[in-house]
């Protein structure tokens, strides 16, 4: 395994994060332990969960991948070896059976307090805002459309205050941000710099793959420049760029097969561009899969590249992409086709 620091701190996080979204809904509870079992075997330190999991939600799938974690560090005794991470909602029509208020004080502290409950732990490591509370553009919006009725409360600065007084509780040690803009990044930034009390936002979590680059159109720069770690998520979209949906095939109990609204990466163009890498894939005797999380693990703004699988077989070879080396001629032949498609699943 290869490991990063995550940003302004001393800790050492692994390069391949576990991503937990299928457990309790696509995943058993004795699935998800098996894999936290492997992850953690091989040397795996960083797990990534949120209040809103498992996916999609549901009143009653509410928080169930939080329980399968907690449920294992109390079997296994291992929460001193994992680095944790976790998620406040934010404000949706599809999480109105979390809380319907928005992300404030009195939120931010009922949904830790529930987190630390349902994890077993007396602290999470790395606590995020899951999506921005504005209206803004995110999950999949390729443009911003503003609306001049949107009364958004800049809060932000209420936010850093609850989570500096939790940081001081020692309920949470650091803070980050995901499904972030441009502007939502350098706010926060901004706000910590200007006011020394609060704390800084050290990770951002948000999409980055082979058809999907925007994190590099001004937010790599602000990364790069103020430090703020890139966690990227969907790194095989959806599953897509595992090549299993080729040919208009759609496996049992794949994520696409059971839930067909999820059609963030399917669109004409996508499909025509993840054809063109799982040839290029083929040609240089690579599994798409691993090409794609290898170059993932390649970006220099990546802390960490955050995996997920509903087989162990799938876990084996993703957690496997940390050691395939991309040769120059991969790497030149992964522009041309994103040159030809440029991010076609925003």
């Amino acid at each position: 395994m290869i490991y990063s620091t995550l940003p302004h701190t001393d800790i050492e996080v692994s390069k391949i994060c576990l991503g937990t979204m299928t457990w309790g809904n696509q995943n058993t509870e004795v699935e998800g332990h098996e894999q936290m079992d492997y992850a953690l075997e091989n040397g795996v330190n960083f797990f990534d969960t949120a209040e809103l999991y498992s996916i999609p939600a549901h009143p009653d799938r509410k928080s169930n991948t939080e329980k399968v974690i907690g449920t294992w560090f109390k079997k296994t005794g291992n929460r001193d070896k994992i680095i944790l991470a976790s998620k406040i909602a934010g404000k949706a029509e599809f999480t109105k059976f979390i809380r319907t208020t928005g992300i404030n004080r009195d939120s931010i502290i009922e949904a830790v307090e529930g987190s630390l409950q349902r994890l077993q732990t007396d602290y999470i490591d790395l606590y995020q805002i899951h999506w921005p509370d504005r209206n803004t553009n995110y999950f999949g919006q390729r443009g911003y459309n503003h609306d001049t009725l949107d009364h958004w409360e800049d809060n932000i600065h209420q936010i850093l205050e609850t989570f500096r007084d939790l940081i001081r509780e020692g309920k949470i040690r650091h803070v980050g941000i995901s499904n972030e803009t441009p502007w939502g990044t350098m706010r926060f930034l901004e706000e910590s710099k200007v006011h020394a009390s609060l704390p800084r936002m050290i990770t951002i979590q948000n999409p980055y793959n082979l058809l999907n680059r925007q994190f590099e159109v001004g937010l790599s720069e602000i990364s790069l420049r103020e430090k703020i770690g890139l966690l990227a998520y969907s790194p095989l979209g959806f599953g897509v760029l595992s090549g299993k949906y080729l040919g208009d095939r759609r496996p049992d109990g794949a994520r696409i097969t059971l839930f067909p609204n999820y059609k963030r990466y399917s669109s004409e163009v996508a499909v025509k561009a993840t054809q063109k890498y799982y040839e290029l894939a083929q040609q240089n005797d690579l599994s798409l899969a691993q090409m794609a999380l290898a170059y993932v693990n390649t970006r220099p703004f990546l802390t960490s590249n955050i995996i997920g699988a509903t087989s162990m077989k799938q876990l084996k070879e993703n957690m496997a992409s940390i050691d395939v080396k991309l040769s120059e001629e991969v790497l030149q032949g992964i522009e041309a086709i994103h040159n030809e498609f440029p991010n076609p699943s925003p």
